[in-house]
């Protein structure tokens, strides 16, 4: 298409990894701009096209009409792929986007991706200058957008159902056969995903990356935390259990705790690829190492289950809720609305400003993490079994896990006490 040929079309984009509900919202966003008129262009596997040189042709642009996305929304995956692409890394590649995007006549554009999508999303508005409206639609598994602390994003509901299931069914497995089972859950840097499957599932314990913000973490403390729980949980009569750790909490490891991590996969943004590290394999030789030294036997397996949530159908409340954003999307560009994410809040559109997610320190997205003074997260913490400060202080107790292991009162003090130095103040409701 020449430049200039064809003008007012809406482009929609996909970024970043799968998220259940994406298809739903290029539904929704289609469905909502075609019936007033206006074309609507489908951008094939994310940015990753659209920053060569010419991206004239039909694998970078698809057209779509309300026939091609009627019956879409409620299954999984994205019908125009996804990459994980940056064209922010260099203003050419902005530049090289913007001009891709107006020779397909395309003015307005939709997103649809997590923190560095909208990233590349505000500054593909920026670097334009007016001349190419943006809207962005929150979507990530992970749940870190920094949105009010009450909106999830899209998809995140979806991932947490299919892995409960899971979960409750590995419970059951590892009380049958009296084992522990090491689950490592996605989430990147924050532990929303792995916090919410723990608790909705009941596991032993959940164990996030925001600990470590008081605590520090390392692969030594998390293997100890591992082991006490198994531990306190024999003293109780159970040899079995399932703990839940998010991914993210390798990111606070030291670099010599994980063998080649330097060497480990980053994607596009600079990101570890965080699966590319077999946290669960590390756990469980390190816990097992640990067990051993104190005679006791337990078989732990570890389980990495991630990518089969990401291209999950979406349940209904994410199908009703991806079709409203989607909605949103395309008739708040269409009204002339440009450079705000979409979300919905108590019911009702409430556009934000992007520049407004930004970290002044970094220059990119920010990124909510898991309140850990939080009244939820501290609910989480009291039906958990891991160690605790009262352990310690009743003879008793302290005894019994002492027996459990194996040594004597002082002996398990020395060893374990240091993992209660930072632990949350009892929950207080009045």
């Amino acid at each position: 298409m020449a430049d200039g040929q064809q003008t007012g079309a809406l482009g929609i984009v996909v970024g970043g990894g799968p998220a259940p509900g994406i298809n739903a919202v290029i539904a929704a966003a289609t469905i909502r701009t075609r019936l007033s008129g206006t074309r609507v262009v489908g951008i094939q596997n994310g940015f990753e096209r659209l920053m060569q040189a010419d991206a004239h042709d039909a694998e970078a642009f698809r057209e779509l009409d309300i026939r091609d996305v009627s019956r879409i929304h409620f299954r999984g995956g994205s019908m125009l792929g996804t990459s994980r692409a940056n064209p922010t890394r260099r203003d050419e590649l902005l530049d090289r986007v913007l001009s891709n995007l107006r020779s397909a006549g395309i003015d307005k554009l939709v997103t649809i991706g997590g923190d560095d999508t909208s990233f590349s999303c505000s500054r593909l508005a920026s670097r334009s200058n007016g001349a190419l409206s943006v809207a962005h639609v929150p979507k990530t598994i992970d749940n870190d957008l920094d949105l009010p602390p009450s909106i999830d994003t899209f998809g995140y509901q979806t991932a947490r159902a299919v892995r409960v299931e899971v979960v409750q069914n590995l419970m059951v497995d590892a009380k049958t056969t009296n084992r522990w089972y090491l689950v490592i859950a996605m989430g990147r840097k924050a532990g929303h995903l792995a916090l919410g499957i723990g608790k909705a599932a009941g596991a032993t314990l959940t164990v996030v990356p925001e600990e470590c913000e008081t605590s520090g973490m390392s692969l030594d403390r998390l293997a100890d935390t591992l082991a006490g729980s198994i531990i306190k949980r024999r003293s109780e009569g159970r040899g079995d259990g399932v703990a839940v750790v998010a991914e993210g909490v390798a990111l606070a490891f030291d670099p010599k705790e994980l063998e080649a991590l330097e060497n480990v996969e980053r994607d596009e943004h600079g990101h570890i690829r965080l699966a590319e590290v077999d946290l669960g394999s590390l756990l469980k030789d390190a816990v097992h190492e640990r067990l051993q030294a104190l005679g006791i036997d337990c078989t732990l397996v570890s389980k990495n289950i991630g990518y089969e949530l990401r291209c999950a159908d979406p349940v209904p409340s994410d199908m009703e809720y991806c079709r409203d954003l989607g909605y949103c999307a395309g008739k708040y560009l269409l009204e002339g609305g440009s450079g705000d994410l979409i979300s919905l809040q108590g019911g009702r559109f409430i556009p934000i400003p992007l520049d407004e997610l930004i970290d002044s320190t970094t220059g990119r997205m920010q990124v909510r993490m898991i309140d850990v003074s939080s009244t939820r997260y501290a609910i989480s913490r009291s039906y958990m079994i891991r160690l605790r400060r009262s352990d310690f202080s009743d003879t008793q107790t302290l005894a019994r896990l002492a027996s459990t292991a194996g040594v004597s009162s002082d002996e398990f003090r020395e060893r374990f006490a240091y993992l209660v130095d930072d632990e949350p103040p009892p929950l207080v409701l009045r």
